[in-house]
């Protein structure tokens, strides 16, 4: 059912596909009368179980490294089905604490020839307080939590550059409680503006509102861009560290057109370097592991990295192990790898450790850089 919808290069607009296959998931959830069956099904097909990929961070249990990240479920509608497609973690959002309907379409568009995604979507969301409810609801329903769940938080479009802390301190207090950890998302290259809050002035308080906030102690991280200058990246880092954030999401979508094959979007007939948006997929996965191994050179390893960015295959996700991520995401590769893809990622990281000899995946971290 999920795979014509998802994972084929049908010509159906490639937001629809994803909107349906959200709907499909949504409702396959909620139906308590197939739900066992459907569960038992994806499980047995995608989840990889072994004990030396898993990990214990901020307090949380990974079964395993790999993660759903931020775009996919933007409101938390397969929140309850994401374990059984077995990841070992699962990001929701960018939600914003306004509700809003993104850029106009078209938005997101796949470049095949460089196993690629354009999009602009511009955080299209339907809010903090529906998330809130959803999440609720989901709490209801199965209050025993498979993986934990992060969530992802951007600026509202309506909310000025200069109100920025408040918007994202609004969508913290009303999500603190349902999520396991947390991701201030400065880097997407969709809202006008956004990106100018990695500047160390405009972040810091940003951090400090988050915090004044945290009364729990929850995890909270920042997603940072590829396109930052090596400085900058190290003067986001050292803010991260003073202000005693949790980690560093590494990268999100790049805004670089170089070395692309595709040329013109067919859906357009404009030249791929005229069309604004974010490329995520390979175009972005060497630089992402070039910024991972940045951080933990620069940090010794002290503050946790989340490596995104390109990966495809369990070689992709174990060079950015190895550079110092101790967990990964996908997005771009999922879509076109399919719904197995998680379980080769895992059965090859396996492999890697026993060629390795290594116990368990946290050995792994950074000894590419060590």
């Amino acid at each position: 059912m999920l795979r014509p919808l998802l994972f084929s290069g049908l010509r159906a607009d490639p937001e629809w596909l994803h909107q349906q296959t959200l709907q499909t998931l949504g409702w396959l959830d909620e139906t308590t009368t197939i739900r066992s069956v459907v569960c038992d099904r994806l499980t047995a097909s995608y989840k990889y179980v072994d004990d030396r990929l898993s990990q214990s961070l901020w307090g949380l249990d990974f079964a395993n490294p790999l993660g759903l990240a931020a775009g996919f479920d933007k409101n938390g509608v397969g929140a309850g089905l994401w374990s059984h497609f077995g990841f070992g973690f699962a990001e929701l959002g960018t939600v914003t604490l306004h509700g809003q309907p993104g850029n106009p379409p078209p938005r997101l568009f796949r470049l095949m020839e460089d196993a690629a995604v354009l999009n602009r979507m511009g955080f299209n969301n339907d809010g903090a307080v529906m998330l809130q409810q959803r999440l609720q609801h989901l709490a209801q329903r199965l209050p025993q939590r498979e993986i934990p769940i992060g969530i992802n938080l951007g600026k509202s479009k309506v909310t000025p550059l200069e109100e920025a802390a408040e918007d994202y301190r609004g969508s913290f207090k009303l999500l603190k409680d349902l999520g396991d950890y947390f991701v201030v998302n400065v880097s997407s290259p969709n809202t006008p503006g956004l990106r100018s809050l990695q500047s160390i002035d405009q972040l810091e308080p940003i951090f400090t509102a988050l915090n004044e906030e945290n009364t729990d102690g929850k995890p909270i991280l920042v997603k940072i861009a590829p396109d930052l200058a090596d400085e900058d990246i190290r003067a986001v880092v050292d803010l991260s560290m003073r202000s005693q954030m949790s980690g560093i999401i590494a990268t999100n979508t790049t805004i670089r057109r170089d070395g692309l094959k595709t040329q013109v979007i067919a859906k357009t007939g404009k030249s791929v370097a005229d069309e604004a948006g974010g490329i995520s997929g390979k175009p972005v996965r060497d630089r992402s592991t070039e910024v991972i191994r940045l951080i933990y050179q620069q940090t010794q390893g002290e503050l946790l990295i989340v490596g995104v960015g390109g990966i495809f295959t369990a070689q992709d996700a174990w060079e950015k192990i190895i550079a110092g991520a101790s967990l990964v995401q996908v997005y771009t590769g999922w879509i076109y790898e399919g719904p197995g893809m998680a379980k080769r990622v895992m059965q090859g990281l396996v492999e890697r450790l026993d060629q390795a000899g290594m116990q368990q995946i946290s050995e792994a971290v950074g000894t590419a850089v060590k």
